[in-house]
């Protein structure tokens, strides 16, 4: 049919999805269905998929009548685009749906619930929610949807919404072929949240490890919308905590509005500017957070909701912002020293511009907007994107660091200020102003940005014209293949931790039901092709890949878990070498796969065994790899550093063997301090600079030099500058950081051994 895989049904449950069916069930959809693998509380669903839209576009006879409304369109014509998007979506609510796909979506309703679930019925396109496209919010979502018929009727209007004016220009200004975006529809569980919004798991700018959540009463659409200027509230994942909050003010929340849709209500006064989150649910957010990062290997933007202490994870989709927003400058003379302040809001996107200001009402206004315009309104939605593009700088009197408004500014590279109150009332049209959208303030004027300070300026420029070299290696943590070329754009000197249950997870089974069931191979390859696409984005660079270390609960919860074990706490238990020790059959499909990139001539291959205690079980595994056919005395075979045995006799490891050695902070520090690392209510304990840790790890790197070991950290702890800068003044050989932090990680390194060299030399000239 048309190229259609007749394979792929018309809806597909929640737990039979994974981010592999992409193309099936769009990017949100294939993300939850994946989120939901790795056990983080998302609501129950189903996926109408793509095919099941292209079917009905073959089967009503629509492709044609609605593909050739769009080859000679001029998108920058508005009325042009508001016909062709009219007649097209016509088309679409105009037409019957196939019996055959309306009683598919019936009967996979009915199967979330013995009774009418009350659902949310969200757009899934093919071009949004992707690494490379995420402007949100070009299709339509729907929600408060109960029964059969009403639902039918949601679906078919987020079909027609794959045709909305908006999401035609933006596939245009994407360079998206029309004739190949589908659609496929989410139908969700509705959660009537008391309080909702969105986290960034890392900061949308700067990619620190600081955790960015917002949220407001009601139902989330207030926070994505725009509507609501929301709390915020910054996590810092690396001391554990809360530390920084602003409380708004919240007038209005988003609530469902009868049997259909939702309404707008006032906020009562004693709630309006009261604190919606508490630093524990914070932490708990910020948690799953992490999961959900550490999962895709790239710092994701996340919908949650909460009803009493049940926490719920809506949508997950990647940040492709961090990194990407410039520095307009002009060339005034006043200084901001010397400028008066206008506004002041929250710095949503960094950068400075100057221009004069254009303030609109809504959408209809935007054809008054002119290149190098400062645009200031309420607040932006998809369908001012195309003035948004045109203008130097964004000012919203709504909003904060997760609204459409921060986003797109962000992926466009525009200085902007959001939720500032009052912008579109202190301000005139024609007013010459200037925006940081760093520091949130719009000053009168053209102001140019003040000048560095001449030391300061001598070092950016020497940075900016060659890359810094150190004599520590810095290299980099990775989850997931799609994650290596983005990795090695960093700069990084190598992979200091691959983990391959991540490889692994996506396949939705355990090691045991592949041998169990005959498709050893399948698991092999999958390995294969998963490690070789990172080897070979790190030509000559060291490459660690850790053998499986998921415990049993996480099995448990892929085809072929029921035989797990249950344990009463797996972060104990039947995990890492142990388990490879005790199911051979598991270990040697892994080094298989290590076999053959050895012998097609990746040395750069190093693999690295977790959760040993004592070095008998390096001996043991080692000798495994060679009954397996591996010469060992020729591979690089190392372990981590999680459990405080190993720190303690990390001697008789060196003597073993191993060839390197890597700090696995995460662990170590729970192992330490009895600190259950996924514990919200111990978060405030769990100290990665604690004496005892420092000392196990400052003891391993004495004597790991003395033997000529190379001694790493790939914990989270390595993404600290900080920690950084202590690892490098105790000797460590090599840091790898999470992605995001690798260029901090250097500066930090390189700031360290210069420290040590002048200290050094002032010594010997004493």
């Amino acid at each position: 049919m048309s190229g259609i895989p007749e394979n792929v049904p018309n809806t597909l449950l929640l737990e039979e999805i994974r981010k592999e069916d992409i193309t099936s069930t769009g990017g949100k959809g294939a993300s939850l269905g994946e989120m939901a693998s790795l056990g983080l509380p998302v609501p129950k669903a189903f996926v109408v998929t793509a095919q099941a839209f292209r079917r009905f576009l073959i089967e009503a006879n629509l492709e044609e009548r609605i593909f050739s409304k769009f080859r000679e369109l001029d998108v920058e014509n508005s009325e042009a685009l508001d016909a062709a998007a009219k007649e097209a979506q016509d088309l679409v609510l105009g037409a019957p749906m196939p019996r055959k796909i309306a009683d598919d979506i019936r009967a996979a309703y009915r199967k979330l619930a013995p009774e009418p679930l009350i659902v949310a019925v969200r757009s899934s396109a093919t071009a949004e929610d992707l690494p490379d496209a995420s402007f949100a919010g070009q299709q339509e979502t729907f929600l408060n949807i109960r029964g059969e018929e009403d639902l039918i009727e949601a679906v078919q209007k987020c079909w027609a919404s794959l045709y909305g004016a908006r999401a035609i220009y933006y596939r245009a200004k994407q360079g998206f072929d029309d004739h190949l975006v589908n659609i496929a529809v989410v139908v969700q569980q509705l959660i009537h949240s008391e309080k909702a919004g969105v986290m960034f798991t890392s900061h949308p700018v700067t990619g620190e490890p600081l955790t960015i959540v917002e949220g407001s009463w009601g139902l989330g659409e207030a926070v994505v919308s725009g509507t609501v200027s929301p709390d915020n509230y910054v996590y810092d994942q690396r001391a554990g905590k809360v530390v920084d909050r602003l409380i708004a003010r919240k007038l209005v929340e988003i609530v469902s509005d009868g049997a259909k849709g939702t309404r707008e209500v006032e906020v009562a006064i004693s709630r309006q500017e009261a604190q919606v989150l508490s630093d524990e649910e914070v932490a708990r957010l910020a948690m799953f957070g992490r999961i959900a990062e550490d999962h895709y290997g790239v710092p994701q933007d996340v919908e949650w909701a909460i009803v009493g202490e049940n926490l719920y994870i809506l949508q997950s989709r990647p940040i492709t912002t961090i990194g990407m927003a410039q520095n307009v400058v002009s060339s005034g003379a006043t200084k901001p020293t010397e400028a008066k302040v206008l506004v002041q809001g929250i710095g949503a996107a960094p950068g400075t511009a100057s221009g004069r200001v254009v303030i609109i009402a809504d959408a209809k206004g935007i054809g008054i907007v002119k290149e190098g315009d400062i645009l200031v309104t309420k607040m932006t939605n998809p369908d001012m994107v195309p003035a948004m593009r045109k203008v130097k700088a964004i000012v919203t009197d709504e909003g904060g660091m997760t609204c459409h408004a921060a986003i797109v500014s962000r992926e466009l590279g525009t200085p902007a200020v959001v939720g500032s109150r009052t912008a579109s009332q202190v301000l005139s049209t024609g007013q010459m102003v200037t925006v940081d959208g760093e520091k949130g303030v719009v000053y009168e004027g053209e102001v140019a940005p003040a000048p560095l300070p001449k030391a300061v300026a001598e070092v950016a420029s020497q940075a900016a014209a060659a890359p810094l070299i150190t004599a520590t290696s810095v290299k980099v943590n990775v989850s997931i293949p799609e994650a290596a070329q983005r990795a090695a754009a960093t700069g990084a000197d190598g992979v200091g931790l691959l983990r391959i249950e991540h490889l692994m997870l996506g396949l939705g089974k355990t090691p045991s039901w592949f041998i169990k069931n005959g498709k050893e191979e399948e698991f092999i390859r999958e390995l294969y092709d998963g490690i070789r696409t990172v080897l070979d984005a790190f030509p000559g660079k060291p490459v660690w890949v850790r053998t499986i270390d998921a415990p049993t609960d996480e099995f448990r919860n892929m085809e072929g878990g029921e035989d797990e074990p249950h344990e009463h706490n797996p972060m104990l238990g039947w995990r890492g070498i142990r388990r490879d020790i005790h199911a051979p059959e598991q270990f040697r499909l892994q080094v298989e796969a290590f076999k053959r990139l050895w012998a097609e001539g990746y040395e750069n291959l190093g693999v690295m065994f977790p959760l040993v205690g004592h070095p008998d079980e390096f001996r043991q595994a080692k000798a495994m790899m060679a009954s397996f056919g591996v010469d060992v005395e020729n591979v690089t075979l190392g372990v981590m550093i999680e459990i405080p045995s190993s720190a303690l006799i990390i001697e008789e490891f060196c003597e073993a063997g191993i060839k390197f050695a890597s700090f696995g902070t995460n662990d170590l520090i729970q192992y330490t301090l009895a600190i259950d690392r996924n514990n919200e209510y111990l978060t405030h304990m769990y100290k990665p600079k604690h004496p005892a840790v420092l000392k196990l790890i400052d003891y391993a790197i004495g004597v790991c030099r003395e033997y000529g070991v190379e001694c790493s950290i790939c914990g989270q702890a390595g993404s600290d500058p900080e920690m950084a800068e202590w690892l490098v003044d105790h000797g460590i050989a090599s840091v790898s950081a999470n992605i995001d932090a690798v260029a901090k990680i250097r500066q930090a390194v390189a700031r360290t051994e210069h420290r040590i060299l002048l200290d050094a030399a002032r010594r010997s000239n004493a």
